[in-house]
């Protein structure tokens, strides 16, 4: 059970943000609920998951790097719910299950998960080798910027389902290790 009230019913501030996400999902998932509690939480969120949507890296990719973070973190909601959204975006669930733990059979995408987790284990302090090993795989700076956006974003919706203990309303997908994979 949720550690904070999911009732959006009476809400009037977040109302606008609401909107949009029943409109995209077509319902208003748990996490958003929860996030709801805090108006000026729910408009971040949602504007950051906007502002990354129309990035440079694409949907599929932006997924796939929330899938590896959600995995890192053991966090089951957003691992249902990217995976999910993945498989809307185009990826297979080969794809999808390789992402959780860094991994693709596209080399270039395989260096940017990597660099993704770097940034998850290391809180960030990655070393200047590691931002030159992406960069040797084709990505400029524009992508890794957009790279540790989309991993800010998803710790932050990690830490919310995590910590308030949202209840999963996606298909729940298994949390892997690197030595299961």
């Amino acid at each position: 059970m949720s550690h904070v009230p999911l009732d959006t019913t009476d809400r009037t501030e977040g109302a606008t943000e609401l909107a949009q996400i029943r409109e995209a999902f077509g319902t208003e998932p748990a996490m958003f609920r929860a996030v709801a509690n805090s108006p000026a939480a729910l408009r971040s969120m949602w504007g950051s998951f906007g502002a990354l949507g129309s990035g440079t890296l694409g949907a599929a990719l932006g997924e796939q790097i929330a899938v590896a973070v959600a995995n890192r973190n053991s966090c089951d909601y957003c691992l249902a719910a990217h995976t999910a959204l993945g498989r809307k975006a185009g990826l297979s669930a080969e794809q999808l299950t390789a992402a959780q733990v860094g991994e693709s059979a596209d080399e270039r995408v395989a260096a940017l998960l990597r660099f993704a987790l770097a940034l998850v284990d290391r809180r960030g302090a990655v070393s200047a080798g590691e931002i030159q090993e992406v960069r040797a795989h084709g990505w400029g700076d524009e992508e890794i910027v957009e790279t540790i956006a989309h991993v800010a974003l998803n710790i932050f919706t990690n830490y919310v389902n995590i910590a308030l203990d949202v209840p999963v309303d996606f298909a729940p997908v298994r949390v892997r290790t690197a030595a299961a994979a």
